[in-house]
């Protein structure tokens, strides 16, 4: 149990007195970045779904 206590007590001087947490407009800005980028790859991703789903009723309507 002592060590439990001295892993969440470190784990909170850690978070509090050495990670560097970004400012506001940092933050603002990467996670724009990551909601446009995250809307491309899901378009892409649904761009090569339909086409496989296309070639794929193409091919067992030839059958």
């Amino acid at each position: 149990m002592q060590k439990l206590r001295l892993y969440v007590k470190e784990s909170i001087d850690e978070m509090k007195n050495k990670v560097t947490w970004p400012n506001y407009k940092s933050l603002q800005s990467s996670s724009i970045l990551v909601l446009v980028a995250s809307l491309i790859f899901a378009l892409l991703i649904g761009v090569i779904d339909m086409a496989f789903k296309n070639s794929l009723e193409w091919f067992y309507q030839q059958l």
